[in-house]
């Protein structure tokens, strides 16, 4: 990867996380609480979301390690449910905002690609710019469905939560103290993680990327 993709694909992945972040934040305020408002997290500023460890450190560690799949975090979002009128379901609604927010950049960046093509803008597939694009829509699918995975803290486990009951629930939301080494185990200690998560990730990229070239 040249410097040119090296640093548009940086970009591109700091505006998918602040979005992704920031998704959460505001319909966690359509929905009645203020709290990430009130701290300055509705805003495509990236800094608000910015965790030194998650955001920086980890995702530089795995690269140094070799890990065969590469991901990272932000700073959590605070949510408070009491705000909620129907807290399960709307904290819910709240995960679902992110990986939702990477799934419409993902495809606005290959409406973007599509356009530029069609129009030979950039009329070589192979062109730097293509490739910044490529990556774009790449990340943000990668974003979106690494967050689905139904292990806490992740978005997919929020979804999980609004169809528990009972003893089942809150023996799903102590995993939650456990998340990140449970993530590092799946990563590292299961077989076929990593293969699997990017077959399904090229799988739905295609799928975009087709739509976006018949439109």
């Amino acid at each position: 990867m040249d410097t040119f993709t090296l640093i548009g694909s940086v970009m591109i992945a700091i505006l998918a996380i602040t979005t992704h972040e920031a998704a959460h934040a505001w319909v966690a305020d359509r929905l009645g609480d203020p709290t990430a408002r009130l701290r300055g997290r509705v805003t495509l500023n990236p800094v608000p979301h910015i965790d030194p460890i998650m955001t920086i450190g980890l995702p530089a560690l795995l690269l140094a390690m070799g890990s065969p799949f590469i991901f990272g975090g932000a700073r959590p979002v605070p949510v408070d449910m009491r705000y909620f009128k129907n807290p399960k379901r709307d904290f819910a609604l709240v995960a679902i905002a992110g990986p939702l927010s990477n799934l419409i950049q993902a495809m606005l960046w290959a409406g973007l690609l599509s356009i530029l093509l069609h129009t030979e803008v950039w009329p070589d597939p192979e062109s730097r710019g293509v490739q910044v694009l490529v990556m774009g829509i790449f990340i943000n699918v990668l974003l979106a469905i690494f967050n689905l995975i139904p292990l806490p803290p992740l978005d997919g486990s929020r979804i999980v939560m609004y169809f528990l009951r009972g003893e089942a629930l809150r023996s799903y939301v102590q995993l939650e103290r456990f998340g990140l080494f449970l993530i590092l185990a799946l990563v590292f200690y299961v077989d076929g993680f990593g293969v699997a998560m990017r077959s399904v990730i090229m799988e739905v990229v295609g799928f975009i990327e087709q739509l976006a070239m018949l439109s």
